[in-house]
């Protein structure tokens, strides 16, 4: 059995996470096997890594969710696609086609559903195993380096674009400079708002990289610029950051009958009330994940140029050094770091 290097999360520790030698996957009737070209390091394989994750892990597991690659294998009940088709994979590993959630097409809610590289084995090696329903096809044009960066577009497509409501001329801001909040203000720029992103002064490369996307960048206090227009706030804030507080800066930002969308993750318990959200009838909503048509209309976005994720690459490392990427990720060197199988 051939065997290919892996990056596993073996236990729920700070820091296990190691190179392990794994055997090839045998595939179902209804998947694929995908050998893959490239994976992004996702901030959620860091949490993994450095144990402040607040979701439920498979140990042990292959990190790595945000991959592309060739078929080489195919199930024997899968059609309409063959060995070699270049394609990207969304992320819900494991659903229950019955569930309320997935017959209205909105699997990514399934409260059973399982990922890749948390509940069932990522994409961080050489050959992943995948089910058939859950590929896109993607031109030659794109190159495996963009395309296995679908995924974190998908999920600021869906927090931009399905979850809020962007018209042109809107004022937004978009809360922490990571990959999903730089992709959401790339997303609020495609929909024709001014956007203004917020991070920190030790985000300022980051904040840089943003630069690139036409949007404002602000370290600190954002509201002269959220109020410069009438006095009032902003029309949305998208809270991308990785703490609980920032919720608290968005309501203070936003105008009354604004709206927030909450993409990023906080365990931390709030310790601050929610009137201010009654008082100003803004709506929060939360984003989780992606579906089907999120992912074509994607692909087509990044396919056509009008998206472009080159800028927010810091680099592309061998798995075998994967160490060394996800210390750049960690420390805020990079923004996006892509890992190729050896």
């Amino acid at each position: 059995m051939m065997k290919s290097a892996a990056v596993v999360n073996y236990a729920p520790e700070k820091g296990c996470v190691e190179i392990r030698e794994i055997d090839r996957p045998a595939i179902g009737a209804d998947d694929v096997l995908l050998q893959v070209a490239n994976v992004g390091v996702c901030g959620s394989d860091l949490h993994q890594w450095t144990a402040d994750h607040s979701w439920p892990v498979n140990y042990p597991v292959v990190l790595g969710h945000e991959f592309g690659g060739n078929i080489v294998e195919l199930g024997a009940n899968v059609e309409g696609w063959s060995e070699g088709d270049r394609v990207v994979s969304e992320t819900a590993a494991i659903i229950d086609p019955q569930n309320p959630m997935s017959r209205r097409g909105l699997y990514n809610l399934d409260p059973t559903r399982k990922g890749f590289g948390y509940g069932v084995n990522g994409a961080m090696t050489r050959f992943v195993r995948v089910p058939a329903r859950i590929l896109h096809a993607i031109p030659d044009a794109l190159p495996f380096e963009h395309a296995c960066l679908t995924e974190p577009c998908c999920v600021a497509y869906n927090a931009v674009v399905k979850n809020a409501s962007i018209e042109p001329g809107d004022r937004i801001v978009v809360l922490g400079p990571g990959t999903i909040g730089i992709l959401c203000a790339a997303m609020a720029r495609l929909c024709g708002a001014e956007v203004a992103l917020v991070g920190l002064e030790s985000d300022r490369h980051r904040l840089e990289i943003a630069k690139q996307y036409g949007c404002e960048t602000i370290i600190g206090d954002a509201k002269p610029w959220a109020f410069d227009r009438d006095g009032l706030g902003c029309d949305g804030v998208i809270d991308a950051a990785g703490a609980s507080i920032t919720l608290q800066i968005a309501m203070e930002l936003v105008r009354p009958a604004g709206w927030i969308s909450k993409v990023g993750w906080g365990p931390q318990p709030l310790g601050f009330n929610l009137d201010p959200l009654v008082q100003k009838n803004v709506r929060l909503q939360g984003s989780f994940s992606h579906n089907w048509p999120i992912w074509e209309r994607v692909i087509a976005l990044l396919s056509s140029g009008q998206l472009d994720v080159k800028p927010i690459i810091g680099g592309i490392w061998p798995i075998t050094q994967w160490h060394e990427a996800f210390e750049k990720m960690h420390r805020g060197e990079v923004v996006k770091a892509v890992l190729t199988p050896v």
